[in-house]
């Protein structure tokens, strides 16, 4: 039997896909889908949404593949990207840096309001990156990455397709002009924070430190505050006037489970607490709680919207 390159190579593009972290199969949640669907099919907007309960296999993928901006999530590739440099011996975790002023960059962070010349290091500028979604600090950290085009080829690499810079990464300014400074799936992106989970980004002694740092989120008043506090769950936000996503993987007492809520071209553009993107990942956040763990009883306190931004 022979067989033409154009076949081997399909052969071999099929078998690499079947063990990517990726692409793997899994069963499929069809309960939970109908659930969820309610949810997503009356968001005003485009809505997508991975799950995945890391003990059973179980999945529920609905607009999965669709292509969101990251936003501020883009800052978990580059979390891996600098990791990637310590790894390697480029630098240390503790490495001494000087801020300068001509960095500051607007948004979401503290960096910015650091004075010029002040001393700081290279953990500060992670840890701030992803606990308070510091832009300032993560365009430090891409820079010290080796920038866009590393990171992309790490994920390239690593099988993850969709997910790319996009800012700062010669030959994707088109992708930028349709998603910012990141883009991804639900099901890359949550999958990408369970090779983290797993030890499986870089190294396992790198994984855990950075799957450390994504449990010490900030920004808890979203799909976190559906999950009961004293549950770890890692995590990263993304947001925009008209795209609000978030990642979360939660060390749930029967089981771990990750899940991606995406959305873009929303309706409802308000910075209010109400804001329909918002709501919808709380909702989403509150139903894989009450299904994976149907016996908690935990609901969040009365009054408790009052500490909301």
């Amino acid at each position: 039997m022979k067989f033409s390159f154009q076949g081997i190579f399909f052969i071999v593009f099929v078998i690499l896909n079947l063990f990517s972290p990726v692409y793997a199969q899994y069963k499929a949640d069809k309960k939970l889908d109908s659930k969820l669907r309610v949810l997503i099919d009356s968001f005003h907007g485009t809505a997508g949404v991975y799950v995945r309960n890391l003990k059973t296999g179980r999945e529920v993928a609905i607009n999965a593949d669709t292509i969101f901006p990251t936003a501020s999530i883009v800052k978990v590739p580059i979390l891996i990207g600098i990791f990637n440099k310590i790894q390697e011996g480029i630098y240390k975790y503790h490495q001494p840096l000087v801020y300068r002023d001509s960095m500051a960059l607007g948004g979401s962070g503290l960096m910015q309001y650091f004075k010029d010349t002040a001393k700081t290091d290279l953990i500060n500028a992670i840890t701030l990156m992803i606990t308070h979604s510091d832009n300032t600090a993560a365009v430090w950290c891409e820079k010290l990455a080796g920038g866009g085009v590393t990171i992309n080829d790490w994920l390239a690499d690593h099988g993850f397709q969709y997910t790319r810079l996009n800012s700062r990464t010669p030959g994707r300014e088109q992708n930028k002009k349709l998603f910012g400074w990141g883009q991804t799936t639900p099901r890359e992106m949550a999958n990408l924070m369970v090779v983290i989970r797993e030890g499986n980004a870089v190294s396992p002694e790198a994984s855990e430190v950075m799957y450390r740092i994504l449990t010490h989120i900030f920004w808890d008043e979203y799909a976190l505050s559906q999950i009961p506090p004293y549950v770890q769950a890692a995590s990263k936000q993304g947001m925009l006037d008209d795209s609000r996503s978030e990642a979360v993987l939660v060390n749930a007492p029967h089981g771990d489970y990750v899940f991606y809520i995406a959305t873009k071209n929303n309706k409802d553009q308000r910075w209010e607490p109400d804001n329909e993107a918002w709501e919808l990942q709380r909702k989403v956040s509150a139903l894989l709680w009450n299904y994976f763990e149907p016996g908690s009883g935990w609901k969040p306190a009365s009054g408790v919207e009052k500490f909301r931004n």
